[in-house]
């Protein structure tokens, strides 16, 4: 039997086999759940939900009879309010007595615009302003008398006549012969029961604390005049200026090179073309590790001036090897530009003075 038999019986007998106890492995049937419920009609819902019962129309409504005409009229009259009885105050000492309160006329209201002829209308009156009303303190203070006796005494009015001591008070006289003359009523100086001081005198708080103003409004800014301009110097002033402070006419300044600037092929074409005669095989260590930049002008031919090639800086060596990594720099410049360099004629004013990098490790053209 080949593989395939094999493998197709075991897919088989697997299939085969999961038909038979696959249930085995499968969950249990949640049990249902089941509600009772009784099926009523429309009319027995409608039973149920109906909140109150309607009352029922009634028929018989009894007619009253209408009153005779020619009998006696109802009596409409009304009856005055008995008034109330007030409470008699209670007596006050006879010791003490008190001012009996002055009646005060009642004030006729005031007329009317409307009842007075030709009175002109009243202008409606301005609305109050809004104040908070502060009561005092009810505490009882005692009132200043130039008296001190156990018994308060009431001030008598202005006009009365006061004296010292009452006629209760004062002893009987018994050398006296007769009895004196009754005269004039006098009633008793005030008295209050203790002394009263400056300490002792309320300070009472204001009675009504107005509304705050409104803030005024703040004035209007006044619009700033413009600064007047300066006026531009004079250029040919300022020159003749600094003429004058240099002692003399400047030199005319160099003319700057025209053409455009040589391309990054053509300094890298240079540099090359250099490079192929610089020898640092004779240098030494100390010459090796020296940087130089060497300066030169160029002729219209590509060939370059040799009085003219001269060193510009030097970084890395001492004084010697400064020198020894020059006359190498300088000697690759003259053998390498006798027959000339290939530069652009039309960009002579920029490659016409030149400044060559010599670097053991890069050379690099400025």
């Amino acid at each position: 039997m080949n593989a395939g038999q094999f493998i197709s019986g075991a897919g088989h007998l697997g299939l085969i086999g999961w038909a038979l106890a696959g249930n085995l492995f499968a969950p249990d049937t949640p049990p249902f759940e089941v509600t009772e419920v009784t099926a009523i009609s429309a009319e027995e819902y409608a039973a149920l939900t109906q909140s109150e019962t309607v009352p029922e129309a009634i028929a018989d409504v009894a007619i009253l009879d209408a009153p005779d005409p020619g009998g006696p009229a109802p009596d409409l009259s009304s009856r005055a309010d008995a008034a109330p009885e007030r409470a008699r105050p209670e007596e006050a000492d006879a010791s003490a007595p008190d001012r009996a309160p002055e009646t005060l006329p009642e004030a006729p209201p005031p007329p009317r615009a409307g009842d007075v002829p030709g009175a002109a209308p009243q202008a409606p009156a301005a609305p109050p302003e809004e104040s908070a009303a502060l009561l005092p303190d009810a505490d009882p203070q005692p009132r200043a008398a130039p008296r001190v006796r156990p018994d308060p005494v009431a001030p008598p009015e202005p006009d009365t006549l006061t004296e010292e001591t009452s006629r209760d008070e004062r002893a009987p006289d018994p050398e006296a012969d007769a009895p004196a003359e009754p005269g004039e009523a006098a009633a008793p100086e005030a008295a209050t029961t203790e002394i009263v001081t400056e300490a002792e005198k309320a300070a009472a708080a204001p009675e009504r604390s107005l509304r705050p103003r409104a803030r005024p409004g703040a004035p209007a800014d006044a619009p700033e005049e413009p600064a007047p301009e300066a006026e531009p110097p004079d250029d040919a002033a300022v020159d003749a200026a600094i003429a004058e402070a240099l002692g003399g006419d400047a030199p005319d300044p160099a003319p700057a090179p025209a053409g455009p600037p040589l391309s990054r092929g053509e300094r890298e074409a240079l540099r090359v073309a250099v490079g192929r005669c610089w020898n640092v095989g004779s240098l030494s260590t100390d010459a090796l590790g020296t940087t130089v930049v060497v300066g030169l002008e160029m002729s219209r031919d590509g060939t370059p001036v040799n009085s003219s090639i001269r060193m510009v800086g030097a970084t890395g060596g001492s004084g010697e090897a400064s020198r020894q990594a020059f006359e190498a720099a300088r000697r690759a410049i003259i053998r390498c530009g006798a027959r000339g360099f290939d530069l652009p004629p039309e960009k002579y004013d920029r490659w016409r003075d030149i400044e060559m990098t010599f670097n053991p490790e890069n050379m690099r053209t400025k």
